[in-house]
């Protein structure tokens, strides 16, 4: 299991929406981190970008770099903004669309 931070400056002060950029009609993702323990990931979504409903084996837990995001876990919808932090619970279906552009950070613990 390699649970090395890759993807990122280390030793640095940096924030962690500068880290990756919107591009049109996209959902632009970087991984930080993916092993069986966890995985950590930052999104940019443009406004009306989704991603499909799916389940994960682990809780996801995300948190709002910046703009507005709906989640919806097992059909109830949640807007979640710049701040905020939502947890998906494992083996429950969610989406997430892009009220308008925003980024997150996915932490999932498996």
């Amino acid at each position: 299991m390699n649970g090395k931070m890759k993807n990122i400056g280390k030793s640095e002060v940096l924030k962690l929406k500068d880290q990756v950029a919107y591009a049109e009609g996209q959902v632009v993702s970087k991984t930080l981190v993916q092993n069986s323990a966890v995985s950590l990931t930052i999104f940019a979504f443009e406004k009306d970008e989704e991603i499909s409903t799916h389940a994960s084996g682990g809780d996801a837990m995300v948190t709002v770099l910046d703009g507005t995001g709906r989640f919806t876990v097992d059909g109830k919808e949640y807007i979640v903004t710049e701040g905020e932090t939502l947890i998906m619970p494992a083996n429950i279906p969610h989406a997430v669309y892009g009220l308008e552009r925003f980024k997150m950070l996915l932490t999932v613990v498996f």
